[in-house]
């Protein structure tokens, strides 16, 4: 069973998000999305500064079984991304919460965090 942390907020397309209280949020994707992609062999890290709408495609995870879409959960602006990935890319895999986040945004409106799933929808989406 996947890992599904109760202070994180989640889309339905399996990213997870941080509130890190500052007007910022941490962004990567799930556990339950690692497993389902395999080993990860390269991450398509987003580039800094760039301004970003809800659901817009940011970069790729890729596995040896396939390629993923990494999105937006909230419209902001990308002020960090995770640059240890580039190197090993398989942190995703064994720390998709911790060391294998992707990247940090810059939230226009922190209402909008107000839209993303609790642990406990997340978990309901991915039973179905």
């Amino acid at each position: 069973m996947s890992e599904i942390r109760e202070d994180l907020k989640y889309t339905p397309s399996h990213e997870w998000i941080l509130d890190n209280g500052d007007g910022t949020v941490t962004i990567g994707i799930t556990d339950h999305a690692q497993e389902l992609l395999g080993d990860i062999v390269y991450v398509e890290l987003p580039e800094t500064e760039a301004e970003v709408g809800a659901e817009d495609t940011v970069g790729v995870v890729e596995s040896v079984k396939a390629a993923s879409d990494i999105y937006a959960p909230l419209a902001g602006t990308i002020v960090a991304t995770n640059e240890a990935l580039d190197d090993e890319p398989e942190m995703v895999n064994s720390e998709p919460y911790d060391g294998g986040w992707i990247y940090t945004l810059k939230i226009h409106s922190a209402d909008d965090l107000d839209a993303l799933l609790s642990a406990d929808a997340y978990q309901k989406e991915c039973e179905e």
